[in-house]
Formats: C-alpha cells, structure tokens, sequence
C-alpha cells in the first residue's frame, strides 16, 4: 500500500435512520402530520450527502417508499443511491412492495444491499435483519393473528442471527437491523431481547415509531445498545452508531 493511501485511509462508518417514506411516483405527503415532516426529504438529503463517505455504511430500517409495486418505488430507491455510501435495508410494514427480494436485488444500485432473514458482512461489520412486529404492553394479550405473525418473525430473526454467527470474524461487530421496536414501550425484555443477549449483539437498529412516543433515543440493555432511527424521531439527521 502506497504510503499516501495508508495516511488518508478512514475506515467506515456507521449511520442509520428509518421511515424514509420516500413517495415520488405515488400521492402520499408525508407534510399533512405536520412537526418534523415538512421538507424532511430535502433535509434527509442534505444531512447524508454532508456526513456520507463513499466507504461509510448507511442502514436504513424499513417504510422506504409508498410506492406499491417494484416498478413505483424503484426511482426512489435510485434516488436514495444517490445520497452515498453503502446502504442496507431491511422491510418496514408499509414497504408494499418489497415482494420477491431476487428480483428487488437484480434491480437495485450496486451500492445498496437488502436483509430479509439473513445476514450481511461490509467490511467488519455484520448485519442481521428481520421485519419484526409489534410486542404485547404490560397487562395486555396481542391478539391471536398478532401473536402468530410475531412468532414467525421470531424464528426468523433466529435465522438471521445464525446466518450473521457463520459470516462473523474476530473484532467484527454484529449489528442487528428490524423495523419494529423489540420491545414494548416499557422496555420490558422479549424473546428478540434475549436472542440479542445470547448472541452478543453490539447494536440493534430499529424505527416505526412516530410522534411523542419514546423520551430515549438510545438505551442500553445488558451490553446490547438500541438505537430509535425513525426520521421525525431524529430531526431528520442520520444517527451514528457508535
């Protein structure tokens, strides 16, 4: 390695945010909600495109676009390319058209990658991703079609986490990517937290949640840390995962 290459050398970065939203080819103004939404887009950009290195990773946890098919959420996820770095995605509940991801992965920019149950190495970071889904409140019962769909997305995060242990080397980091919160809003512990817990996880990404809802943006339970990256959540900056 040439001397000046050495010197100038950064190694990646991680950033985050979720509930990009993005809505060019579909009628869905994320403005009508008023506080944070007004020009987010533009104010998303700008951030990105300040802070990004071309080696830096961005993930981006789940509703990325309105559009309902492939075909009208592609530009924004050209769009999105743009911004810079490497970004990884992983499926939010409004993501309608995140349907076959081989043909998403086909259509899709170089620089962006998808998790869907399984797991992703960029240099030494590994990241893990499942959609997740909504966790029981204190003194309350999911319902029994809630309760089915968490449990599948509990198995598929096992899958994720295995596929995640066979790529991880020594020092990697090994980063968990979901759209919704692992745990209720009281924090208490779920099967995702105990997962996380036995695996070593150094940092769980997620989002879904919007408006007054959390006070901590950033928590720590065991030695796992949590990271709330909804876009209105976070001033429409990207968080850095430290």
């Amino acid at each position: 390695m040439k001397l000046f290459d050495w010197l100038f050398r950064r190694e990646p970065r991680v950033f985050a945010i979720s509930d990009l939203h993005f809505a060019s080819r579909v009628n869905k103004p994320m403005d009508v909600f008023g506080g944070e939404w007004p020009g987010y887009e533009k104010k998303i950009e700008k951030d990105w495109k300040k802070r990004v290195r071309k080696n830096d990773i961005v993930v981006v946890a789940g509703d990325i676009s309105w559009g309902i098919t492939l075909e009208e959420a592609l530009p924004d996820l050209i769009e999105i390319s743009k911004f810079g770095g490497k970004i990884v995605f992983c499926r939010g509940n409004h993501d309608y058209w995140w349907k076959s991801v081989s043909k998403i992965r086909e259509a899709i920019p170089d620089n962006m990658f998808l998790l869907q149950n399984d797991a992703l190495k960029l240099g030494n970071f590994v990241f893990c991703g499942t959609r997740g889904w909504k966790q029981a409140e204190r003194g309350k019962q999911l319902s029994d079609e809630d309760a089915k769909i968490l449990a599948r997305e509990e198995q598929r995060m096992m899958l994720a986490l295995a596929a995640g242990k066979k790529l991880k080397q020594e020092n990697d980091k090994l980063f968990v990517v979901m759209h919704y919160p692992p745990t209720n809003s009281r924090l208490d512990d779920s099967a995702f937290t105990k997962m996380f817990e036995e695996n070593n996880i150094d940092a769980v990404i997620f989002g879904h949640l919007h408006g007054k809802v959390r006070k901590t943006l950033s928590y720590k339970k065991g030695k796992t840390n949590y990271f709330l990256t909804s876009c209105d959540q976070v001033g429409n900056r990207l968080v850095k995962i430290k």
